[in-house]
């Protein structure tokens, strides 16, 4: 009777024993939260009371990808070849041989100057030089014979010399009545007219050759070791959307103590003739491209007093790291230290966020 009654009392107690403790596990096995590991981006999801101060936050996994090195400046067209044509003497125009707006080759006569007063003195010039060629003729004959001296022959030589240079002199003013194409280009307005009077220096056209086309741009002086001839540009011309493929060509050999820049050239195919001289120009140049760079959204990193720092989600939790930056670009900043490829980086939330801080990602992107 006393064993019955033992066992009686002991059956209720461990019945009560196995609820508590099933209770305690279906408790337990309920919570769940989302976590976060530095190095796999992927997500862990646990809930319970114990996270629910954790902060939702957006994240991004950092991915290596291909940085172009670029800087961005404005610049001025400029065509390839320009002059101005201003005649080298006074006259009266005699005749115009070009129209304005219009292709011109190389050589092609342009303008003409009244030269009949120059022509007149060549000829003289001409019929001297046959009279002093035929007596040097002869005394050099007589000399070979020692008939004559040698004073009497330099005499003789020297005066067909002379003439010879006076002819020259006459021969070089009669060109200077004349104006040639420099180059093949395309002529602009003209200023002179036919039968007009022109003196030395008066503009009469201006003539530029247009394919390629030159741009003259200025870079900060930081960049003047990375800057060099042969390094790619693209170029868009005033108010237009068509880019323009070019290449650095030269650059100046000192910075501007003044503006602290240095000023560089290049140049670009104008085959279709739309870009004019003068014209703004907005000029894109790529200094290097960087493989396997560390980029990241620019919003993502604070600044501090020593420098700048991001937050890291590791195991759940918001983790500072500081951060070493390099080139910038409008929504984005390279990370040359303190970030690698996989780290699983929070972009949102960073007012909020403190080391050892529990937070739960919402969303999670590579970038």
């Amino acid at each position: 009777m006393a064993e019955e009654l033992k066992l009686i009392m002991v059956r209720p107690i461990c019945s009560t024993t196995s609820l508590v403790f099933g209770v305690a596990l279906a408790v337990l096995s309920s919570l769940f939260v989302v976590g976060c590991g530095q190095g796999t981006g992927k997500q862990t999801n646990r809930e319970g009371s114990g996270r629910s101060n954790a902060l939702s936050v957006e994240a991004v996994v950092i991915r290596p990808q291909i940085l172009d090195n670029k800087i961005f400046t404005t610049g001025t067209l400029l065509a390839n070849e320009e002059v101005e044509l201003r005649p080298e003497i006074s006259g009266r125009v005699t005749g115009v041989f070009f129209q304005e707006g219009s292709r011109i080759a190389k050589g092609a006569l342009m303008l003409k100057i009244d030269d009949r007063e120059l022509q007149a003195q060549q000829k003289r010039k001409e019929l001297e030089e046959k009279l002093a060629s035929d007596e040097e003729r002869r005394e050099r004959s007589l000399y070979d014979i020692k008939a004559i001296s040698q004073e009497e022959y330099d005499k003789t030589l020297n005066t067909l010399r002379l003439i010879q240079a006076d002819k020259e002199v006459i021969e070089s003013q009669i060109g200077k009545t004349e104006i040639r194409a420099p180059f093949n280009g395309v002529v602009g307005l003209r200023y002179v007219s036919e039968g007009g009077y022109v003196s030395p220096n008066m503009l009469a056209a201006t003539m530029q050759e247009l394919d390629p086309m030159k741009v003259e741009f200025s870079v900060p002086e930081k960049y003047a070791k990375q800057i060099k001839s042969g390094i790619d540009i693209l170029v868009r011309a005033g108010d237009s959307e068509e880019d323009h493929k070019g290449v650095i060509y030269a650059l100046e050999t000192k910075i501007d103590p003044n503006t602290r820049t240095i000023k560089a050239r290049g140049k670009i195919p104008n085959a279709q003739g739309t870009m004019i001289p003068g014209s703004f120009a907005k000029v894109e140049i790529t200094l290097a491209e960087l493989a396997d760079a560390i980029v990241i959204p620019s919003g993502a990193v604070i600044p501090e007093l020593n420098g700048e720092k991001v937050f890291l989600c590791v195991n759940g939790k918001a983790k500072p790291i500081s951060i070493k930056t390099g080139i910038r670009t409008e929504k984005s900043v390279q990370i040359v230290e303190g970030l690698a490829a996989n780290d699983t980086l929070i972009v949102t939330g960073l007012l909020q966020l403190a080391n050892g801080k529990d937070v739960q990602i919402k969303t999670l992107q590579g970038n």
